[in-house]
C-alpha cells in the first residue's frame, strides 16, 4: 500500500524552483522558527554528526482544481485578502503555470516535502481539459509532482470505469487517443478512496491509503470523499458503489496504519466548512480554536481519532486554516485552499524520529496566494499550448455576444444574473409542445461553473461568447428533462432549497422568468419560503394542478437534496443544457445588439 516518490523528483524540484526565486524571500520570512536552515539537513536540537531527533516535513496542499489549467476568468479567478486597514482587496490568482511555480518555489530548501490534494482535481472542467476527459489535467498534476490525492465527488462524474482509467491510463474507450502515437499514461500519484467500496464485493474501489517515505520518515495518507457523494452526482456516476461514513472509515484505516508502525497520519477529506469570512487570510481561530468555521467538517474533525495529525479538506471551495480540537481535546490543523488552484497551503509537520509521530504542538500552517505576477512554469505553458491547439477548432466558435459581464459562479446573491439566463434558455428551448411543453425551468446553482466575461479570453474580441466559454459555464452536458409535477410538489421543491439537507447551507434554484416568490432569511427551515407569494405568470400556484417543469437530469433524479423534483412523471428527455444555452445566445444576441445582464427581480430576499 505504499507509494515512494520517484527518485529523481527532488532533483527536478530543486532545478524547477530556480524559476521562482523572486518570491522566496517572502516565503522565508513567513517560515516558522528553525525552518530556515533545513536546506543544510539540520533539524531541531544539536545533532553533532548524529541525525537530529526531529525533522520538519513540508506538506503542500490544494483542492478543487476542477481542471482549471488556464487562469479562471472574471470574479471566479479572484481571491479576497483583508488588508491591515480592514478593507478587502481582490487579487487575481490561479492557473497551473503559476501554481507550478508557486509549489516549486515553496519546496526550495525543504528536503522533506510532500504535495497532497483534497479531491475534485477533475470534473466540471473548462473546455481545455473537459473536452479531453481531463487527460490534460492529470498530465499537469504529474508534472507538478503531486504525491497523492483524495477522490472528490466530481471524480465520479463519468463513473468508476473512467476514474480507473484516469488512475491507470489508457485511451478513452469511445474517443480513443487524442494525439497520434501518444497513449494516456494515467496519474503517477495514487488516488485514494477509502470510503468507497464496490457493492458486489465490499472491497475498496481504489487504495484506501498510501505511505510516503523518505530517509526513514514515514507519513500515511488516508483519502475519503464525502459520504453524500451519491446525492450530488448523477446516478450513473455512482452505479454499483457504496459510500461510507468519513469518520468511521478514517478511524478504521488509522488503526491499521498504526499497527503497521505508521504513527504520522494525514487525512485528505473531500468535505469542508464555511469560514465566517471569505478572506483567505482570515484568522478562524479568533477568539477561540475553530470559532470562525461552521459546516460538516467541524463534526467530522471532532470525531476523527487523535492518531490523525492534520486534515486537508475541500469541496466547499473556501479558504481556511483552523485548529479544531480532536476527541482528546488537543488542537489539530484543518485546512482548505479555496479552489481552481488560486491558493496553496504550506503546513510544517515536525516529525519525531524516536516516536515516528508528529509533534502536534509544532504544527504550523498558512495559505498562500498563487499570484499571477510571478514567472510562468514553461512546461505548463507548453502543455496548455499543445492542448489548446487540439481544442481550438471547437473552442473558438462564436456562440453569441454580451454587453457586460454576466455573473454566475462569481455572484454570491441567491439569484444570479447568469442563472436567470440559463433558466430562461431551458424554458425557451423546451416550451414548444413537441419539445416537452415546459411552463417553468429550474437550474441548480452548483451547476453554474463560471461567469460569462465580457473581456476577450483570446483573439475573438471583447463581448464575444465562444463555445469554449459557454462550455466552461455548463461543462456537464447534462441532458434536459421535462416532467409533470403537482403544485404541491413544486412548492415542496422550493422549500427544500432551505430545509432538510440544505437547511444549514441553502441551495437556491435559479428560476425562469414568470416564477416569482419571497425568500425570508430571517426565518428558519422551510418557513423561509413564503408560500403565499409563489406565483407563476402572476397566478398563485394551484396545489392540485399539474405543471410541466424543465430541469437537467441531475435535478430530475432528486440531486442536491431536491427529492420533490425526483418525483416527476411523464418524463420527456430533451437536448443538453449546453445546446439550449448556446441556442439561446444565438437567438438573443448579435454583434450590434448584444445580450445585456438580466435584472434579478424574480426572488425577493428579506435578510
Amino acid at each position: 500500500m505504499s507509494a515512494t516518490p520517484q527518485k529523481n523528483r527532488s532533483a527536478r524540484r530543486m532545478l524547477a524552483a530556480a524559476a521562482g526565486l523572486a518570491t522566496v524571500g517572502a516565503l522565508v520570512a513567513a517560515m516558522p522558527a528553525g525552518a530556515h536552515d533545513r536546506g543544510n539537513g539540520h533539524g531541531h536540537g544539536h545533532g553533532h554528526g548524529h541525525k537530529p531527533r526531529t525533522v520538519d516535513v513540508q506538506l503542500l496542499s490544494f483542492n478543487d482544481l476542477h481542471g482549471n489549467l488556464e487562469p479562471p476568468a472574471g470574479s471566479a479567478g479572484n481571491v479576497s485578502e483583508t488588508q491591515p486597514d480592514g478593507t478587502v482587496k481582490a487579487i487575481p490568482a490561479g492557473g497551473v503555470e503559476y501554481l507550478a511555480t508557486s509549489l516549486r518555489t515553496a519546496r526550495k530548501g525543504n528536503p522533506y516535502s510532500v504535495t497532497a490534494a483534497g479531491g475534485d482535481m477533475v470534473g466540471a472542467s473548462p473546455l481545455l481539459s473537459g473536452l479531453f476527459h481531463d487527460e490534460p489535467t492529470i498530465e499537469a498534476l504529474n508534472k507538478i509532482d503531486l504525491d497523492v490525492s483524495a477522490v472528490g465527488n466530481h471524480e465520479f462524474d463519468e463513473g468508476a470505469t473512467e476514474l480507473a482509467r484516469l488512475q491507470n491510463g489508457g485511451c478513452h474507450p469511445v474517443e480513443g487517443c487524442y494525439e497520434k502515437g501518444k497513449k494516456f499514461k494515467g496519474a503517477d500519484f495514487p488516488y485514494l478512496a477509502a470510503n468507497v467500496t464496490k457493492e458486489k464485493t465490499g472491497k475498496p474501489l481504489l487504495k484506501p491509503y498510501t505511505v510516503w517515505k523518505k530517509n526513514g520518515v514515514k507519513i500515511g495518507f488516508i483519502g475519503v470523499t464525502l459520504e453524500g457523494t451519491p446525492d450530488i452526482v448523477t446516478a450513473n456516476g455512482v452505479k454499483g458503489l457504496k459510500f461510507h461514513d468519513e469518520v468511521e472509515t478514517i478511524n478504521k484505516y488509522a488503526r491499521e496504519l498504526d499497527r503497521k508502525g505508521v504513527k504520522s497520519i494525514v487525512a485528505l477529506i473531500h468535505e469542508g466548512g464555511a469560514p465566517a469570512s471569505t478572506s483567505y487570510n482570515y484568522d478562524c481561530d479568533s477568539p477561540g480554536a475553530g470559532d470562525g468555521i461552521s459546516g460538516p467538517i467541524v463534526d467530522i474533525a471532532k470525531g476523527i481519532t487523535p492518531k490523525v495529525d492534520a486534515l486537508v479538506t475541500g469541496h466547499t471551495h473556501q479558504a481556511y486554516v483552523c485548529t479544531v480540537p480532536d476527541p482528546a481535546g488537543k488542537p489539530r490543523m484543518v485546512t482548505s485552499a479555496s479552489s481552481f488552484g488560486k491558493l496553496y497551503t504550506d503546513t510544517t509537520l515536525t516529525y519525531d524520529r524516536r516516536t515516528n509521530d508528529i509533534v502536534r504542538t509544532s504544527v504550523k500552517s498558512a495559505n498562500h496566494v498563487v499570484t499571477r505576477d510571478q514567472p510562468k512554469a514553461t512546461d505548463m505553458t507548453r502543455l496548455i499550448e499543445r492542448w489548446n491547439k487540439l481544442a481550438a477548432p471547437i473552442a473558438n466558435r462564436p456562440q453569441g455576444w454580451i454587453s457586460a459581464d454576466i455573473n454566475g459562479r462569481g455572484s454570491t446573491a441567491p439569484e444570479k444574473p447568469l442563472g436567470n439566463v440559463i433558466a430562461d434558455a431551458q424554458l425557451e428551448g423546451l416550451a414548444p409542445a413537441d419539445k416537452g411543453g415546459a411552463e417553468v425551468a429550474f437550474m441548480n446553482p452548483g451547476g453554474i461553473r463560471a461567469d460569462l466575461v465580457h473581456k476577450a479570453s483570446g483573439s475573438e474580441g471583447d463581448g464575444v461568447v465562444t463555445y469554449g466559454e459557454a462550455f466552461t459555464v455548463q461543462p456537464f452536458t447534462n441532458m434536459m428533462n421535462v416532467v409533470d409535477l403537482t403544485g404541491t410538489q413544486l412548492v415542496t421543491a422550493l422549500q427544500q432549497q432551505v430545509s432538510g439537507s440544505n437547511e444549514a447551507s441553502p441551495k437556491i434554484l435559479q428560476v425562469s422568468k414568470g416564477l416569482t416568490y419571497t425568500l425570508d432569511l430571517t426565518k428558519t427551515g422551510a418557513a423561509r419560503v413564503v408560500t403565499d407569494t409563489i406565483k407563476l405568470n402572476g397566478a398563485a400556484i394551484d396545489p392540485a394542478k399539474t405543471y410541466r417543469v424543465a430541469m437537467n437530469e441531475f435535478l430530475a433524479g432528486g440531486g442536491d437534496g431536491f427529492a420533490a423534483l425526483g418525483q416527476g412523471t411523464n418524463k420527456l428527455v430533451g437536448a443538453s443544457d449546453l445546446d439550449l444555452f448556446n441556442a439561446y445566445l444565438a437567438a438573443h444576441s448579435t454583434a450590434a445588439a448584444p445580450l445585456a445582464p438580466p435584472a434579478t427581480d424574480r426572488i425577493t430576499v428579506i435578510q
